[in-house]
């Protein structure tokens, strides 16, 4: 942490989708992360079995680096299930904000309830310890989802605007929007860019930053310039922080 930084605040970073589908994308920008952090001080969103076509449980050497990374310091979440929306009635957002990935946004309290102890087993088996927590592809959940999150008592959950323990109430821990960028399409890719050059201008105003990436920021050179250019200012005001310490 820079001499300067004000240990008050606290910078959360996360690739999310994290699968063998997306195995070169998410070493790349595992290794962007740590030298601009300084060290491996960042989470991990697991999809189980990404789209059904990704399957943990076949690929023993992915889980073999999952597992060295949670070794190294990693906080490995899980991420949904197969990370795809497949209801018939999607909401505005899954049409056209998530390009049909918000898995739990409509889910029963029983579906979501199977899907998580299914992938909670198949991530901790592959890591060799607890999850850190979940959070709902596209950040999007139905009250049945989050019902079932408080019953299987995870310690941390995460939404769009906000951190909150599923296993002591729903008590929020952190606040404030998460930093992200988008590559689906140039209007896309715009917005998220001009989103974090607005962060960068008051970084401090983000008390508990949260900073997100996608395996897809790795394809528009735009998007990694922006990512290094976020980072960068964060870690000057910011220091590296773990989930779990919103905890304590």
């Amino acid at each position: 942490m820079p001499d300067h930084a004000d240990a008050r605040l606290r910078l959360f970073a996360s690739i999310h989708d994290v699968s063998p589908r997306f195995e070169s994308e998410v070493d790349a920008l595992y290794d962007r992360l740590c030298g601009l952090l300084g060290s491996p001080r960042m989470a991990m969103l697991v999809v189980p079995d990404f789209e059904d076509a990704a399957p943990l449980t076949a690929n023993p050497a992915y889980r073999a680096k999952l597992r060295a990374w949670a070794d190294a310091g990693v906080e490995m979440f899980l991420h949904g299930w197969c990370h795809r929306d497949d209801s018939l009635r999607r909401g505005f957002m899954q049409k056209h904000m998530t390009a049909g990935a918000g898995e739990f946004a409509q889910l029963t309290r029983e579906t979501a309830a199977q899907r998580l102890s299914e992938g909670q087993k198949v991530v901790e088996d592959a890591i060799g310890r607890p999850v850190a927590g979940f959070v709902a592809p596209a950040w999007l959940y139905s009250e049945g989802a989050i019902a079932a999150l408080a019953d299987a008592g995870f310690a941390l959950a995460e939404d769009h605007l906000k951190v909150w323990s599923p296993a002591s109430g729903n008590k929020v821990v952190a606040k404030g929007p998460v930093v992200t960028w988008a590559s689906r399409s140039k209007p896309r890719i715009l917005s998220s860019l001009m989103v974090a050059s607005l962060a960068r201008l008051a970084p401090s105003l983000l008390r508990d930053a949260r900073i997100a990436v996608h395996p897809g920021d790795t394809t528009v050179p735009a998007l990694l310039r922006s990512i290094d250019a976020t980072y960068s200012q964060f870690v000057r005001t910011h220091r590296p922080s773990r989930y779990a310490d919103l905890l304590s």
